[in-house]
């Protein structure tokens, strides 16, 4: 920047919100302005260029490529808001005119906006200011935004029928009450789920229609196939392509997910790439032909063709199911390309050691009873009511991604409101109540009172809970997974030998997670991952990291053709096992614990280059497929069309919904109900009695329903997971085959199953 250059401060006065994202300097008597995030100097255009330019809106300006995307967004509504209200203003005006001109009022009288129909929003009268219609035709009130509706005949007789205009007060609850029965017609109407409130859509939406006030238009059906969909195609291709460029430094992860249509008659593909800074849908398939549906060739050249269009060069694994089929496609895969490893899903892997753990005696004796005690709180209106009022609204139920981890994580919560619950059964309201007097009540009170019951509750819960927390980390949106997993894993074993002790009860136990991680035990992937994790491979004790130290190699000659590449990170991982270096300095060695693993390389692997690159590659991969509720209808409907032009709008269509949908996961801290539809085919088991409701019997209890207040435990401290795993790998025996004397053991353990 010139030296002539002088700063000037952004006054108060400039309301405009881009004036945050940039600096004002002044050259002479000319004013220029410059983005704060790449640097680029406007000489000329206003506020109104810049926030174009961070828009990334085409026209005036080039795209700013470093602002962050919330700010994007910011500035994107803003535009548009500045547009709408050129168009309302001029659409008023013309309004005004022609209005004038045809019924012969005076210029000097102003319309406020007029509902269509008031019909059944009779309410809102009751909060009207009676001076506020006065005021505005005497031309002292301020002009009401929103289009101005032409009144009927019979409204315009006199000035006193033209002012019966409509003006809530945004703060009353007649009025909020008013809203919401409009979203209900709406979503009733259209067969949308209750859940679709809870898009991070929905209430931006609400506040968008509101700031433009009464009378706002919505849009035509065919402005939403054109040009809606078009704008949200390239914000959402914009987006996509933010996370393309960060593929060359971190790689990413094709993940391959099958599903079945509703009717079961049609079977699907989808894949996604990963990477740690969001996971974007690529492409679909339709695999329901009957001459491919069991076919790995099918399902190999469908992997094969997506890698090429995503890059050999970024891909490091193709992660899928543990199905036949996609074994024998992804050992083909890994052959046809030497660089790139294919991994089965790590989610669903312990998802099947909780599913096999869960139908143990024991476990399955625990469960049903604990079931039992859910069911029967979910069958009756006033037992529901008075135990979300014992428990602070936090019900039973805790919602997993499927029916294995719900089972284990709703015990869990029964047994952290055991209190809860025992307190309300030994309360006066339960006792005067008439839940208490039937069978049914008295064998709910003997459960909740058999302190058997709970010792076992909590002994299930210690030792399924390591697996369910390696679950959640399998399935986290904050860290990428591969430098975690194997530890966890590590921390399961080790909570199950110290929970039962005895070697011929917890084998049991290790038997089945090492039958399920059978294709995961050896994997390269996992093994590097823990080994370049700095927080766990400093805490390793003796030479345990010799026994991983020969995939770690594997992982090298794979992923690094280059024979001379691979020598430079072999004389590198000297300094990292010595910890010399800047490895060696005492905040690289605090920060083992407070950095995320690829943090801690781009920070302190500067002196050993190579080994960086390719830790910050392992570390950066996912170990499972999705978790996520998308709405695969689009889907659906994109591969029944015949339509060219048609199938191209629908692909557009669903790549704009799942990847808008991709980029807002959260995990489920809302408030869910257990009973409701959406969720039933995983809970099922604990809100629904065995025998079939009978019509038309107390047909409208569920009105006296409380809803609930929210699904998140509260009443417990929740800790990290990732903190969890803590340090220290100690115990020889739970690496499997790392001690001689373990491997007569060898024909004690389960046969792996598929």
């Amino acid at each position: 920047m010139g030296s002539n250059m002088e700063p000037v401060a952004v006054t108060s006065q400039k309301h405009d919100p881009a004036w945050k994202h940039c600096q004002m300097f002044k050259s002479g008597d000319r004013v220029q302005l410059k983005c704060v995030y790449c640097g680029k100097i406007f000489k000329g255009g206003g506020i109104h260029r810049i926030k174009e330019h961070i828009a990334g809106q085409k026209g005036n300006a080039a795209a700013c490529l470093r602002v962050q995307p919330d700010v994007r967004q910011q500035m994107l509504e803003s535009l548009n808001g500045v547009a709408v209200k050129k168009r309302k203003k001029q659409k008023l005006a013309e309004d005004i005119t022609g209005f004038d001109s045809h019924c012969g009022l005076s210029s000097d009288i102003v319309l406020l906006p007029v509902p269509e129909s008031v019909e059944h929003d009779e309410d809102v009268y009751a909060n009207r200011d009676d001076d506020s219609s006065s005021k505005a035709f005497a031309g002292g009130g301020r002009q009401k935004k929103g289009r101005v509706r032409k009144a009927p005949n019979n409204m315009v007789n006199s000035s006193s029928n033209a002012a019966l205009a409509v003006v809530p007060s945004t703060n009353s609850k007649k009025v909020s009450n008013t809203v919401n029965m409009a979203v209900g017609r709406f979503l009733s109407d259209v067969g949308l789920a209750a859940d679709s409130v809870d898009s991070p859509y929905f209430q931006p939406m609400i506040d968008a229609i509101a700031s433009q006030g009464v009378g706002v238009v919505g849009p035509t059906y065919h402005d939403l196939r054109n040009s809606i969909l078009k704008n949200l195609f390239h914000e959402v291709r914009y987006d996509v392509d933010q996370y393309t460029v960060s593929w060359e430094q971190t790689g990413c992860s094709i993940l391959v997910d099958e599903w079945t249509s509703r009717k079961g008659n049609k079977t699907f593909v989808n894949f996604f790439v990963y990477c740690p800074q969001g996971t974007i849908f690529f492409r679909s398939a339709d695999i329901s032909h009957s001459n491919s549906i069991d076919s790995a060739d099918a399902i190999y050249e469908l992997i094969k063709e997506t890698v090429e269009q995503v890059g050999l060069r970024f891909v490091v694994q193709v992660v899928t199911s543990g199905e036949d089929r996609y074994v024998v496609a992804g050992k083909r895969l890994a052959d046809t390309y030497p660089t790139v490893f294919w991994t089965p899903c790590a989610g669903r892997c312990i998802d099947s050691m909780l599913e096999d753990i869960g139908v143990l005696p024991a476990v399955k004796a625990v469960l049903e009873r604990a079931k039992s005690i859910s069911r029967y709180i979910y069958s009756s209106a006033d037992v529901l009511n008075m135990t979300r009022r014992y428990t602070s609204g936090v019900d039973l139920v805790d919602l997993g991604f499927t029916r294995s981890s719900t089972d284990f994580t709703t015990l869990k919560r029964i047994s952290n409101i055991r209190h809860n619950l025992q307190s309300m059964v030994t309360s006066e309201e339960w006792v005067e109540s008439p839940c208490s007097k039937t069978p049914q009540g008295f064998q709910f009170l003997d459960s909740l009172s058999d302190e058997s019951f709970w010792s076992e509750c909590d002994s299930v819960t210690r030792l399924t809970d390591p697996l369910l927390r390696v679950l959640r980390i399998v399935g986290s949106k904050k860290n990428p997974a591969m430098g975690f997993v194997y530890a966890g894993l590590y921390r399961a074993k080790e909570a199950i030998k110290k929970e039962l002790v005895s070697k011929a009860e917890y084998s049991v136990y290790w038997n089945i997670i090492d039958a399920r991680w059978e294709q995961l035990r050896r994997h390269p992937l996992h093994a590097a991952g823990f080994y370049l994790n700095p927080k766990f491979f400093y805490s390793l004790e003796g030479d345990a990291h010799l026994q991983i130290r020969s995939l770690v190699y594997d992982c090298i000659e794979k992923l690094i053709p280059d024979p001379n590449v691979q020598d430079k990170i072999i004389k590198e991982t000297a300094s990292y096992h010595g910890g010399v270096g800047d490895f060696g300095r005492k905040m690289a060695i605090r920060a083992r614990d407070t950095l995320l693993p690829t943090e801690w390389w781009l920070q302190y692997g500067g002196g050993c280059p190579n080994l960086a690159r390719l830790a910050i590659r392992i570390l950066s991969q996912t170990c499972g497929l999705i978790q996520h509720k998308l709405d695969k209808a689009h889907v659906e409907r994109m591969h029944e069309r015949k339509n060219c032009l048609e199938h191209q709008r629908l692909s557009d269509l669903v790549f704009v919904h799942y990847n808008m949908s991709m980029k807002q996961m959260v995990s489920r801290n809302k408030a869910v109900d257990p009973i409701s539809y959406e969720y039933i085919d995983i809970v099922q088991d604990w809100v629904m009695e065995k025998e079939s409701c009978v019509e038309n019997s107390s047909s409208a209890e569920w009105m006296a329903v409380d809803p609930p207040f929210g699904n998140h435990m509260i009443l417990v401290p929740q800790t990290d997971d990732f903190e969890a795993l803590g340090a220290g790998f100690d115990d020889y025996e739970i690496f499997d085959g790392v001690k001689d004397s373990e491997e007569e053991n060898v024909e004690d353990k389960v046969e792996p199953t598929s």
